[in-house]
């Protein structure tokens, strides 16, 4: 009888994770989605690079608002009611992207739809550390990783079932389908328990006992309420700002910020957002082929993605970001070579470049992508893991914002005068209502992959003294650990 319910128990919390966890899918949708969209709205509205950039920065700065704000507003309403707000903002700044008439409309809806994005970023992951039973927390909420790559892919595929080379509204119905998934999310969430956790912080403690029966292993029941009832009694107030910055929560801190720039500054949404005008400038011809290398980068990524889960509570999270970082250097490292010798290597540089980002994003995929969301879902007590893991998400939007804004201009940065890449692609010309092929000096990308490459150096260096092994340690003791004033490296199962 013992092992019918410890089986319906897995069953169940497995059902939860992967209905919250299509917070992740919008996230990731919505993510993709412009990447696919750039090449036909920036000739619909006739915009420079620089408006180009705008718009996409305008997602990561709503993500950042949202990540600001969140953690506070899901310590008060709680996990559940924060995602269901998320999205529902998905939904609408889905049918606003895809309706709006100028360019200025598009950014602001885009920065509508950040909002969700910053708050499913944060909220979503929380909600599924705090609801999965210690030995299955790793991978459940890898699930929200996956579930990103898997609607990063669906973008790319929606972005290619649109895509007409000669239909400048083609970008329209990216966006609209974004509306599909923020409903499943909606309805989906209705029908979820609230977290245990946060049941228990509100003195509600019938309801956290009967949802931690439902989910958590029955030998482990009473202990996980008794070390919840125990770090809810060190705490009778809210938590102030001031108090994530104690010195006992500095490290906590450290982690979640350090790890979020390294996820972020080894340029993985250079990838994401300008993949088809990466291999347009690597020698794939119009917008279609482009988006079509993009699809392969999407395939690739939940693969490996889904490697992950059946690696993160085997293998532990630190080997998984040494493994994973080591092999996102030397592929970045490579693809600066490509790049920088690309008129020697001629057709092969072109196989070459998509060889190695399959290989940078693999390699990203079973590490920095899954462990960033899941390391600071885990590293902060109770009675301040809203705000810290807000501060965790607002550092990621952040660091993932200035990549996305600089990577046109490190790349004019680090080309020499008269080496850039010339594409030749087709224009719109307003004024003669046809297109024609124009010689566009896209820079060479090579500086800046090194550049990424020389960050993810310095990633290994910091990961060895902050990064912890939080593999099968229940989060009551991670508290402990940081109390005792402990180095990062000590913590153990």
């Amino acid at each position: 009888m013992a092992k019918e319910e410890k089986k319906y128990n897995k069953n169940l919390v497995v059902v939860i994770a992967a209905v919250a966890a299509t917070g992740g899918l919008l996230f990731g949708f919505d993510t993709g989605v412009i990447s696919g969209a750039i090449p036909f709205f920036q000739q619909d509205f006739q915009l420079s690079n620089s408006m180009v950039e705008n718009i996409t920065t305008a997602g990561l700065v709503g993500a950042v608002i949202g990540a600001m704000f969140t953690g506070r507003l899901s310590d008060i309403f709680g996990r559940k009611k924060t995602i269901l707000a998320a999205s529902i903002i998905f939904v609408l700044g889905a049918v606003w992207s895809g309706w709006a008439p100028t360019a200025n409309d598009l950014l602001y809806s885009r920065l509508f739809i950040g909002l969700a994005i910053g708050i499913s970023s944060f909220s979503v992951p929380l909600y599924i550390a705090e609801i999965s039973p210690t030995k299955m927390r790793g991978q459940l909420v890898s699930l929200f990783q996956l579930l990103i790559t898997i609607g990063i892919l669906v973008s790319y595929l929606s972005d290619l079932t649109f895509a007409k080379n000669n239909d400048l509204s083609s970008w329209r119905p990216m966006f609209y389908m974004g509306v599909i998934p923020g409903l499943i999310l909606l309805t989906g969430m209705l029908f979820l328990p609230e977290t245990p956790r946060w049941l228990m912080s509100k003195g509600r403690e019938d309801e956290s006992r009967q949802i931690l029966k439902r989910i958590e292993d029955p030998v482990l029941v009473e202990d996980s309420i008794r070390r919840m009832k125990e770090e809810i009694a060190k705490y009778k107030e809210r938590p102030g700002i001031s108090e994530i910055f104690k010195p006992w929560l500095r490290t906590a801190l450290i982690i979640a910020v350090g790890i979020m720039f390294f996820q972020q500054f080894v340029g993985i949404n250079t990838v994401i957002y300008y993949s088809p005008k990466i291999f347009m400038i690597v020698g794939f011809e119009g917008a279609r082929a482009g988006i079509w290398g993009a699809v392969s980068v999407g395939v690739v990524n939940v693969l490996f993605t889904v490697l992950s889960l059946f690696l993160i509570d085997k293998i532990g999270r630190r080997k998984l970001y040494f493994i994973g970082l080591s092999g996102i250097v030397f592929s970045l490292f490579a693809l600066g070579m490509v790049f920088a010798f690309h008129t020697t290597l001629g057709d092969l540089g072109k196989w070459m470049a998509i060889l190695f980002v399959w290989v940078y994003i693999a390699f990203f995929a079973i590490s920095l992508g899954p462990l960033g969301w899941l390391i600071i879902s885990e590293v902060f007590p109770q009675r301040v893991r809203g705000l810290g893991s807000s501060i965790g998400s607002l550092a990621n939007w952040f660091f993932n914002g200035l990549v996305a804004f600089t990577f046109f201009k490190i790349i004019k940065l680090f080309t020499a005068s008269g080496k850039g890449i010339i594409t030749h692609e087709q224009i719109y010309d307003a004024a003669t209502n046809s297109f024609t092929v124009q010689a566009i000096d896209n820079g060479n990308p090579a500086g800046a992959f090194w550049f990424y490459a020389v960050i993810g150096v310095l990633g290994l260096i910091w990961g060895y003294f902050y990064l912890p092994e939080t593999k099968g340690v229940p989060l009551e003791k991670i508290e402990e650990h940081w109390r005792q004033g402990r180095k990062s490296r000590d913590l153990k199962e």
